[in-house]
């Protein structure tokens, strides 16, 4: 059996019941086959895959705070802390009833490959929690975010660990957690980002995301002769990624027809109001039926759907497991010629294989969604110098990461004969820059 195979292997049999952990390091080393081939003698003895694959550390607490009835509520509270090869650990904290161990460390995984990208000096972790902050007062979230700092605390700083937003972790939740993170230890340090501006946050951070997804969409494009100017593009999710995609594609001259959210999505034959949907999402934090009603153009649907809608570029930004083979099939007979993932691991391993066999342009999002960890990084060197940076500053410096984290990939595919094969050079890359640091480091 080969070193892969067998790495594989083991991570499933010691890792019951989490699939999602299993998918991304089968979809990893899977890609990882010719390099590890090429040096498996050497990686055996030193058991680099196995280190790769088992994170440093990781943390499982309980959370426990007190709702606006006076009932106590417990949530569970998650860090994995998985490789510091490069740099302290970078990662989102994920605030949602779907978190458990098996999803942190996939998504803690995936941060090592998308933080080497970035060509930053940033490790990979995650972190979050179980609790939903839907539909809960802002009472009832500083409540529970103070509590899960309180516990937080211990395993992260600056220089060791800092954590971000992600999907139910935003601005409102960071400024919670960061005050308690103050209050407890005493010091003023970057040790979140996504911060307020007024205190030590990045300008172009909250359009980070999505604007680094169409600029390495933009370049993957122009690199295989296609364009974004007048392409029309479907688009899932209406968070923070899909409304800042959105904006940054019709600046770039492409139509964006969809959103969508948990219960259902937008079909707007007009192009999708960004100001509306920020209005609809980031103000009144309410469902699509209110962007349905305020505009005539609009057709709401029920469910899932939004790939059944032709388009030429597909950007699902989501979450993860969104876009199955179905979808993949449809989007092909429909003349999708590109998907880049604004999510992370949204489209399945099946779906992928699909879309890459039927010569659709294909970004895995550990490249397509590292503006937000690029632009994280950006803060945290701007925290280190007590600077704040101009948004045009961080907006070219991001532009500029995104766009070599393209040719990175492409270039890192075309060495081991998969030229066109982004999954492949995207994972192929990052782990270059790992693997070099942790043999530099010895056996840690």
């Amino acid at each position: 059996m080969s070193y892969v195979d067998e790495v594989i292997e083991k991570v499933v049999a010691q890792n019951p019941a989490e699939p999602e952990f299993h998918q991304a390091v089968k979809e990893v080393l899977e890609s990882l086959r010719a390099v590890v081939e090429a040096n498996e003698e050497k990686f055996r003895k030193e058991a680099l895959l196995e280190r790769l694959v088992n994170p440093e550390r990781q943390f499982k607490f309980r959370v426990p705070w007190v709702d606006d009835n006076g009932q106590v509520q417990v949530n569970t509270g998650y860090r994995v802390q998985f490789n510091s090869a490069i740099g302290p650990y970078k990662g989102g904290l994920r605030l949602h009833p779907s978190v458990n161990l098996g999803i942190i460390k996939f998504l803690g995984f995936e941060q090592i490959f998308k933080n080497s990208l970035t060509g930053l000096p940033i490790g990979g972790g995650k972190g979050g929690a179980d609790f939903d902050p839907k539909g809960k007062s802002d009472r009832e979230v500083m409540a529970f975010c103070q509590s899960f700092m309180t516990e937080l605390c211990k395993y992260i700083g600056a220089d060791t660990d800092v954590p971000a937003g992600d999907i139910g972790t935003g601005a409102r939740e960071i400024g919670y957690m960061f005050g308690q993170y103050k209050r407890i230890r005493g010091v003023y340090e970057g040790v979140l980002t996504g911060k307020g501006l007024s205190y030590g946050g990045s300008l172009a951070r909250t359009e980070a995301t999505g604007y680094g997804l169409l600029y390495l969409t933009d370049e993957m494009l122009k690199c295989n002769g296609k364009s974004l100017k007048d392409a029309t593009i479907c688009i899932s999710g209406s968070g923070n990624v899909a409304i800042y995609a959105a904006q940054k594609a019709q600046q770039l001259g492409a139509k964006v027809v969809t959103v969508s959210d948990s219960t259902g999505w937008i079909y707007d034959k007009d192009g999708i109001d960004v100001d509306l949907l920020k209005d609809v999402k980031e103000v009144k934090r309410a469902r699509l039926t209110e962007y349905a009603k305020a505009r005539p153009s609009a057709e709401y649907h029920e469910g899932r759907g939004v790939w059944t809608i032709p388009c030429d570029v597909a950007l699902p930004c989501a979450t993860q497991n969104e876009l199955d083979i179905e979808d993949a099939k449809t989007l092909a007979a429909n003349g999708c010629f590109a998907v880049a993932e604004g999510a992370n691991m949204p489209t399945t391993l099946e779906a992928t294989e699909y879309l890459q066999a039927n010569n659709i342009l294909f970004a895995p999002g550990k490249a397509a969604n590292a503006g937000g960890v690029a632009t994280s990084a950006l803060e945290m060197s701007q925290n280190s110098e007590r600077l704040s940076w101009s948004f045009e500053e961080v907006d070219g410096k991001l532009q500029n990461i995104m766009v070599n984290i393209f040719h990175n990939l492409d270039d890192a595919a075309k060495r081991y004969g998969m030229e066109g094969n982004y999954v492949a050079g995207a994972n192929i890359a990052g782990f270059e820059k790992v693997v070099d640091a942790m043999t530099a480091q010895g056996i840690v």
